[in-house]
């Protein structure tokens, strides 16, 4: 099984995407592919950072079971 990429090496990826596409001799068909990779990438960060925020709040859960929330900067 293949181990799932960190949202760190999501970031780094779509970032490489974003100057790809930036490329003034980029063609079409490329662009599109870069595209449709960085969307795939956008969506599979967004689920590890959702993932992420229910781990958060498991923690934050008190004894008695009610969920305690709060901003993690304060």
């Amino acid at each position: 099984m293949t181990e799932r990429p960190s949202f760190r090496d999501e970031l780094t990826r779509l970032e490489s995407i974003v100057r790809q596409m930036e490329a003034d001799e980029l063609d079409l068909d490329k662009a599109l592919e870069l595209f449709e990779e960085g969307v795939r990438r956008l969506k599979a960060a967004r689920e590890l950072l959702s993932e992420s925020d229910l781990k958060v709040k498991r923690v934050l859960e008190a004894a008695d079971g009610t969920l305690r929330t709060r901003d993690l900067d304060r």
